[in-house]
């Protein structure tokens, strides 16, 4: 924290097994009664920071599956179908455009163009 510029920050770290709290530059744990509001407050914290960066992480990895029609056309990965999408928005867009439209999209010739329209447009 302190070479991104959080000198004032305060932090603790909570041991799970034992919850322990560790205060920087303090070489032994804190032991705080297991029933104590403190320690209650800390584990609630600690839990809620734990669901926020699972649900993110989910949210992340759910984005990265979301499948399009566009995947099913050969010669189109990943790159290329974020840039179509990237560029016209949608697939439904695409269907409607002409080869030549398509065609002028960095790194999409005539002949992949017209294989993207009959994949989509089959």
């Amino acid at each position: 924290l302190t070479s991104i510029g959080f000198t004032e920050q305060p932090v603790l770290a909570l041991a799970k097994r034992l919850d322990e709290v560790f205060l920087p530059g303090i070489p032994d744990a804190i032991v705080m009664h297991r029933g104590s509001p403190a320690l209650l407050l800390l584990k609630r914290l600690r839990d809620e920071a734990h669901r926020f960066a699972i649900s993110y992480n989910r949210k992340v990895r759910t984005k990265r599956t979301v499948k399009s029609a566009l995947d099913d056309v050969p010669g189109v990965g990943p790159a290329r179908r974020d840039l179509l999408l990237k560029t016209f928005g949608s697939v439904d867009r695409i269907r409607r455009l002409s080869a030549q439209e398509l065609a002028a999209v960095r790194g999409v010739n005539v002949k992949l163009a017209e294989t993207i329209l009959s994949v989509l447009n089959a």
